[in-house]
């Protein structure tokens, strides 16, 4: 999983600034490395090496680079260690060719071996360096960049979002995708390639989407797409509505946190696709079964999406994890609606279950990114309204897909309440946010812990994973979520003094129950953290410390508001410890790989 950029410019300008400019700002996608290639007057430079872009641009200064067209690349590592000379882009053996690349080449083991016999020389450890030396064996062959990258993507397997220079053909990138994310810019001053819109929006808003197998030229001329056949695809450009202020910390020393305070504002502009779930709801006719496919943070909304469905509307509805959804393709039909929920619309667990689906039921996107796979392969889409994320732990985007879900469930029960309930949400999330002080001076006690455990019922038990996640993500504390009914059939044995559990309340029919097994975890000496209700003062009473929410946010949306603490909590902890909360070690942002 990686973020792979490309730029040639117009007029004969230095483009290693806009190269480099481009790239950090996909640093979400991977930091254990970073590369540029540029070409000028007959040879590749590339500077590389192991290590977040701060890092390595102070010891190589990467801006400094002659050419005025280069690729670029940040790496999350999946063969081969963070290493220089693991890191892109990779090159064939005189250097004639550089290429960097996003996604997984699986027979990498069987071309590398027979490229070897042939008499080529490796200096990696990834799959990725068998991509330039058949490039430059197929133009050795006398075939021209654009088909040897042809020739090349019918050997390798996998997914991939390759860009290729050659010093035999200047003033040209050649790209190709499959199963990896990859878009085209067009600006005033050149021409753009990347793996997300963030890198290019400061240059470029105008976006091609290519399809797996299209080829990309691009050279000071302009853009040629061509299909497999060689064809010109006339592509429909679409503009980005996102600015690139909107990728920016705007003051903030995080993205996260400058993300936790756009919540309302994301629920506010997700509000606005009520008119067009409705119309995907009218077209959709007789659902019998309703079914959600996602992955991590996704996964939870998915589960609060269950509940919601099944007490409002009556149709069964199931969850299933996309990397495990090929064990029950066989129970779809086309009475089946099958939701595949992701922040970035390129989740490749989620794409491949997509491409099942579609054979025999209907399929929903609620995606964040506009043009993504997802969208341009379900059949029906909701474009939640979030706005860029940077962060890699999910905070707004998951907000904004609570607020889809909550609409689809609303609209499709008829639920006139509901619906005026959740109007209510930006300002329950605005107001809960004005005791952010608060909720920091909480979260740094806390900072002790090894463990935690997070306990809901009903619609707060997805919250209590969600949480749970958070900590994980960013704090490398072990957090666990669980139903609080639970409790008693095994994880109430892991209950030791001093251990935090983080009971989520809520007023409604669970209360009772819930402050039962609060009192279960407090009778065992854990330190119990609520989130409750202002006026509670029997919850104040029972524990350590208490997050008080507005008491008129009612149980059924208490999943919009009441995650907002427990995402400051992960934050302020890991702030405590040191760590950085946009870049968590092993994560990226858009998982790309299966």
């Amino acid at each position: 999983m990686c973020g792979i950029v490309g730029c040639i410019l117009k007029e004969d300008n230095d483009v290693a600034p806009i190269l480099f400019d481009c790239i950090s700002k996909l640093e979400y996608r991977g930091y254990d490395s970073i590369g540029l290639a540029t070409f000028d007057e007959g040879n590749i430079y590339i500077k590389k090496d192991k290590g977040k872009i701060e890092e390595v641009d102070h010891k190589l200064n990467l801006s400094d680079m002659p050419g005025s067209f280069g690729i670029a690349h940040v790496r999350w590592a999946t063969h081969g260690d963070p290493s220089k000379l693991n890191s892109h882009p990779h090159v064939d053996e005189d250097t004639s060719i550089a290429v960097v690349h996003n996604g997984i080449i699986e027979n990498y083991l069987e071309i590398k071996e027979k490229l070897t016999l042939e008499g080529h020389v490796f200096k990696s450890d990834t799959d990725t360096e068998v991509i330039p030396h058949l490039i430059q064996k197929f133009m050795n062959e006398k075939f021209d960049l654009e088909h040897a990258v042809r020739k090349t993507i019918d050997i390798i397997e996998g997914a991939y979002a390759i860009a290729a220079i050659s010093k035999n053909e200047p003033d040209k990138i050649v790209a190709t995708r499959k199963d990896s994310p990859l878009i085209v810019g067009i600006g005033e001053e050149g021409y753009y390639l990347a793996s997300d819109s963030p890198a290019i929006l400061k240059y470029a808003r105008d976006i091609i989407y290519p399809e797996r197998g299209e080829i990309v030229i691009i050279d000071r001329d302009g853009v040629v797409v061509h299909d497999e056949f060689d064809n010109v695809v006339n592509k429909e450009i679409d503009t980005i509505n996102w600015t690139p202020e909107m990728a920016e910390k705007e003051g903030y020393d995080h993205f996260m946190i400058k993300e936790i305070n756009e919540q309302a504002t994301a629920v506010r502009n997700t509000l606005t696709q009520k008119d067009n779930i409705q119309e995907i709801i009218d077209d959709v006719g007789d659902i019998q079964r309703i079914c959600f496919v996602a992955c991590g943070t996704s996964y939870h909304a998915s589960l609060t999406g269950k509940y919601l469905i099944e007490s409002l509307a009556g149709i069964p509805t199931d969850v299933i994890l996309a990397s495990e959804f090929k064990y029950s393709a066989n129970t779809l039909n086309e009475n089946t609606l099958v939701i595949f929920i992701s922040q970035s619309g390129e989740t490749a667990d989620s794409l491949k279950a997509l491409d099942v689906a579609n054979q025999t039921s209907k399929t929903l996107g609620i995606v964040n990114v506009a043009g993504s796979s997802i969208t341009r392969r379900a059949q029906y889409v909701i474009q939640t309204q979030a706005g860029p994320e940077i962060g890699v732990a999910a905070t707004k985007t998951y907000v904004a897909q609570l607020t889809s879900i909550y609409l689809f469930a609303a609209l499709l029960s008829k639920n006139v309440e509901l619906l005026k309930e959740i109007e209510k949400v930006p300002d329950f999330i605005d107001e809960t946010l004005e005791d952010i002080d608060f909720i920091k001076d909480i979260s740094k006690r806390y900072n002790y812990a090894r463990d935690f455990f997070y306990l809901g019922r009903g619609y707060s038990y997805p919250t209590a994973l969600e949480g749970a996640l958070k900590l994980k993500e960013i704090t490398y504390i072990h957090g666990e979520g669980y139903a609080a009914g639970e409790l008693k059939h095994g994880p109430l044995a892991l209950i030791d003094e001093g251990i935090p559990v983080v009971v989520i309340i809520p007023p409604g029919d669970n209360y009772r129950k819930t402050m039962s097994n609060l009192e279960e975890v407090k009778s065992r000496g854990a330190n119990v953290l609520a989130i409750g209700s202002s006026d509670d003062e029997s919850l104040k009473a029972k524990s350590d410390d208490v997050i008080a929410i507005n008491a008129d946010v009612k149980e059924i949306i208490a999943p919009l508001v009441y995650i907002v603490p427990l995402q400051l909590i992960a934050y302020y902890i890991t702030i405590e410890k040191g760590h950085d909360p946009d870049k968590p070690k092993n994560l990226a942002k858009c998982v790309t790989v299966e």
